[in-house]
């Protein structure tokens, strides 16, 4: 199956060797209509994590991956599926592509080391960095 990431799965090291071994990189891809944000779904907790918002006009920088059902339970696990992201999907070119997305949220400020890993993720799929900021 096809996999849209942002944020820290961007990242080759992660995603290949600690969470979804064996997962193939395919190609970076802009999602449009899309804003990158860091938000928390719990008020009190202190950082935010990458998350994306509906917004017209703009477009989110990101990296289409091919995972195994193996892989996506494990994506499941880690992005707290179905109580803190949910599963949503668009076509290209004809095939079926699954991301994750948090709808109830409070914006917060991301962890430095967090941010490091992005911007890893950035230069490891060769993501024009004026599509998306480095932060």
């Amino acid at each position: 199956m096809l996999y849209f990431a942002y944020g820290s799965n961007l990242n080759h090291h992660q995603m290949k060797n600690i969470r979804c071994i064996g997962s193939k990189y395919l190609k970076s891809f802009l999602l449009k209509d899309y804003k990158l944000i860091f938000c928390h779904p719990n008020k009190l907790n202190k950082f935010g994590y990458a998350n994306i918002m509906k917004k017209k006009k703009s477009k989110i920088a990101g990296a289409i991956w091919e995972i195994t059902k193996e892989h996506e339970k494990i994506l499941d696990n880690y992005e707290q599926f179905p109580n803190i992201y949910q599963k949503e999907h668009f076509y290209l070119e004809g095939k079926k592509i699954m991301f994750y997305i948090m709808s109830k949220y409070f914006f917060k400020d991301p962890p430095k080391n967090y941010i490091d890993i992005i911007n890893k993720g950035y230069e490891d799929c060769s993501i024009d960095l004026r599509i998306n900021y480095r932060f």
